[in-house]
């Protein structure tokens, strides 16, 4: 994290903070954080307006003993970008971190509300102010506006559960149904994790070099285990968890797909952390996975499930996101067959998945109808060679293929 866009501001001047408290809602290219006061205080000043971008590091607030007299100077000079030379004064510019208290709503009657809560309020004509919040600290969630929306007989836009072939379930919430708002003609406002994301994708194709790879996994047997695990009781897999495994050994056995080129080296991870692309109602965000080589499916089900909630909840925090070395884009549920995904920045590789569908297979003269998948890897060429890579896909492959290895 280079920089952090402000969402909202919980304090005012003159409110006494205590360390751990809210101060602000951060918004990053990867989720919407809560900033924790690193110290107790009285707010002097507030540096920083919402909707402005500002670096990691800058100071965002004045903290004081309450009868303390903080120069006009001094806060212009914060303001302004002065040296940090004048740090003596209690500044609080600590990086945000997530999962925190929330704050208390204030005196004057402000509605304290995440910034999904206020953006699916607008979008449902929901009156925040009427909202009863559910969070800490009587903070209100989405779950709270969209309870509100059905007492009043407003739903939420496209609130849907579809299932695709293959048994892959695709969820469609708020902003992931614009198309529905959206008319011809009419402009449609880009949120920031949109442009950060937009951002990112350029910057991801004006400097890293890629080469394609595609290849066709005969999921047939996969399909079947899948299908018994899932009806032994024993719990619940998607094939996204065994494609997290198979990559995960994959990255551990061609380690050269995990690295970064760090001047005349290649820098490998230290840890295998597979990141999964999930869509929000904002977007799209890809939290991770860990140690995935060291899990077997069902953990890594289990994993990814809380990641998935999280994600839609808006709870990522900044660990969740920190030091993938692939990710994987399953748009299988949405009846695509294959596409071409885009590098994620810092990664060095990004597998695409298709959908499953039957095919007619020639063998020795027969024909078997068989379920193929279609892989598509996105490589950077800077860090691995098209052998390499090939040789890393292969071994994806052939671990799909030979469901035995799951051990399930």
């Amino acid at each position: 994290m280079e920089e952090g866009t402000i969402v909202d501001c919980t304090v005012k001047v003159g409110d006494k903070v205590s360390k751990g408290d809210v101060i602000f809602e951060i918004e990053t290219d990867k989720a919407t954080l809560e900033m924790e006061s690193p110290g107790e205080g009285f707010v002097k000043a507030i540096l920083v307006e919402a909707g402005q971008t500002i670096p990691v590091g800058d100071p965002v607030m004045v903290l004081g003993d309450k009868d303390e007299t903080v120069p006009q100077s001094f806060i212009d000079s914060l303001k302004g970008g002065a040296p940090k030379a004048a740090a003596a004064a209690p500044a609080a510019a600590a990086a945000p971190q997530a999962v925190a208290p929330a704050a208390e709503p204030t005196a004057t009657g402000k509605v304290i509300a995440s910034p999904r809560a206020k953006k699916l309020a607008a979008d449902l004509g929901v009156n925040i102010a009427t909202v009863k919040g559910s969070g800490p600290g009587g903070r209100i969630t989405e779950e709270d506006v969209q309870a509100a929306s059905r007492s009043t007989g407003i739903l939420p836009v496209a609130e849907a559960r579809i299932t695709g072939k293959g048994g892959m379930a695709v969820e469609r919430t708020g902003k992931d149904a614009r198309d529905t708002q959206a008319r011809l003609g009419s402009a449609v406002a880009v949120n920031r994790l949109q442009k950060l994301t937009a951002e990112r994708m350029l910057k991801s194709k004006l400097e890293i070099p890629c080469f394609y790879l595609n290849v066709k996994v005969d999921m047939t047997d996969l399909v079947a285990l899948r299908a018994r695990y899932n009806e032994s009781g024993k719990g619940k897999v998607s094939f996204n968890d065994f494609l997290i495994r198979a990559v995960a050994l994959g990255l551990d056995k061609f380690p050269i797909m995990t690295g970064q080129l760090a001047g005349d080296k290649i820098k490998l991870a230290e840890h295998i952390h597979v990141g999964l692309a999930i869509s929000v109602p904002d977007g799209l965000v890809a939290p991770l996975i860990k140690d995935a080589d060291k899990k077997d499916v069902p953990t890594i089900a289990k994993d990814a499930l809380a990641l998935i909630d999280r994600a839609r909840a808006d709870k990522l925090s900044l660990d969740d996101l920190e030091g993938g070395c692939i990710t994987v884009s399953n748009l299988g549920g949405f009846g695509i067959e294959s596409f071409t995904p885009i590098v994620v920045p810092g990664q060095c590789s990004i597998l695409g998945v298709g959908k499953i569908t039957d095919t007619c297979v020639p063998d020795n003269g027969n024909i078997f109808v068989r379920k193929l998948m279609s892989l598509t890897l996105s490589v950077d060429h800077k860090v691995a060679n098209g052998a390499y890579a090939a040789q890393f896909l292969d071994f994806v492959r052939k671990q799909l293929e030979d469901a035995a290895s799951f051990g399930l």
